[in-house]
């Protein structure tokens, strides 16, 4: 895939030239074709694609309800179906058309040895860069979450590593104690990049029945509830990321261009759009003219220069988060 006429627009990321900065999030655009079904939407309006999470063997997924509409947000609990590794990397990648933007594979497993050869399987694709979703549960380790663990998290980082040479991308999570600490010990692993955040866990009750909405009982809340918490995170990572030179696809709540900008200020290279695609499928569009604007605006030549420009307030008084 080559990008069009330079512009201010275009980034490069792991070495992969995008479009533009915006990336598409696993599992809002199913495997990558679900938009383009839209009149006026194009995936050349962004700079990368991640396709839904696979798993070495076909899941079904989550008993219903699976999705549930909240103040500002959405639960969301599918249970990782689809079709697995075989069928997307022989019937589903074959489909794709790679010159319109990048395609980034999203693998997911129960064990490390899972990860491994999920990965493997997309090493020997035309897929442009693997991003691995480490908020799984580890079923040989009582179900905790491997992004929940930084021991856990890279070992599977490192096994991936070990399974290809494209840019691998690694998912944090939120639900940790210290998502710092996560980063550090996946870049020793062998993380090319970051995805953060992904969903924070949350959720809703039926008051008649008493009983959990989503089937799964909780879910990952996602949409503008969370964009806080996710820009504090970019910052945070951020802090370790730019002395190793790695790139950040910032995620969280984005659905205007102010808050994609805020993003690159904070940390993030790219920004991640997921939940505002559900109702407004051409928001790619919109932000992307929305950054153009701002860059003419501050005599910003690219995108580039706005990574990281944060300016932090000096403390006046101890730190008490508050």
């Amino acid at each position: 895939m080559t990008t069009q006429n330079p512009s201010p627009l275009n980034i490069e990321f792991c070495g992969m030239p995008f479009n533009t900065p915006i990336v598409l999030l696993s599992g809002c655009v199913g495997f990558g074709e679900e938009y383009t079904r839209v009149e006026g939407f194009s995936n050349r309006d962004t700079g990368a694609v991640c396709l839904k999470g696979t798993t070495a063997e076909p899941r079904l997924g989550n008993p219903p309800h699976r999705v549930y509409e909240t103040p500002g947000g959405m639960l969301n609990a599918i249970g990782l179906q689809n079709p697995g590794v075989d069928k997307v990397v022989g019937e589903i990648l074959p489909q794709l058309d790679f010159d319109e933007t990048r395609f980034i594979a999203n693998v997911s497993g129960s064990s490390v040895e899972e990860y491994y050869e999920v990965t493997r399987r997309f090493d020997d694709s035309p897929i442009d860069a693997i991003e691995i979703n480490i908020s799984c549960p580890n079923v040989k380790e009582g179900g905790v979450a491997f992004g929940n663990d930084p021991a856990m998290s890279a070992r599977v980082v490192e096994a991936c590593r070990k399974a290809t040479n494209k840019p691998l991308i690694t998912k944090l999570s939120p639900n940790q104690t210290d998502i710092v600490a996560n980063a550090k010990g996946c870049i020793e692993a062998g993380s090319d990049a970051f995805s953060v955040i992904n969903t924070l866990m949350g959720m809703a009750i039926d008051i008649e029945s008493r009983t959990p909405i989503i089937g799964n009982n909780q879910g990952g809340l996602s949409g503008p509830a969370i964009k806080p918490v996710a820009l504090l995170k970019v910052h945070q990572v951020h802090q370790v990321c730019r002395d190793h030179n790695i790139p950040i696809i910032g995620q969280g709540g984005i659905n205007c261009a102010e808050d994609a900008i805020e993003f690159l200020i904070a940390g993030a290279s790219a920004i991640g759009i997921g939940t505002a695609l559900f109702y407004d499928p051409h928001i790619c569009k919109k932000i992307n003219q929305g950054i153009a604007d701002y860059l003419q605006r501050h005599d910003l030549t690219s995108v580039d220069r706005l990574v990281g420009t944060l300016q932090l307030h000096q403390a006046r008084a101890p730190k008490c988060g508050c």
